[in-house]
């Protein structure tokens, strides 16, 4: 028997087990899209070492790169480090 007729009969005879499978799967895909922005948008996470071993150099003073921001204005930000 495969893994899916198991929770196909499981669901036919427990129909209240529906919500549970919704919000499981939902948290469990949620969670993979957020792994997925973190690997490929977050600055400290470099892929291509070859060509651009330092990415968090390359960011602008001005430039958003996190996920949720709070009464913050990011294009009114002066700059505060030196140029590399």
């Amino acid at each position: 028997m495969s893994m899916f007729s198991v929770v196909a009969k499981q669901v036919k005879t427990h129909p209240s087990l529906i919500p549970l499978f919704i919000f499981i799967g939902g948290g469990a895909a949620m969670s993979m899209l957020y792994l997925a922005r973190l690997a490929l948008k977050n600055p400290d996470v470099s892929w291509d070492r070859k060509n651009n071993p330092e990415p968090w150099n390359k960011l602008e003073y001005n430039q958003q790169y996190k996920f949720f921001k709070v009464n913050m204005d990011y294009s009114k930000l002066k700059k505060d480090r030196p140029d590399f």
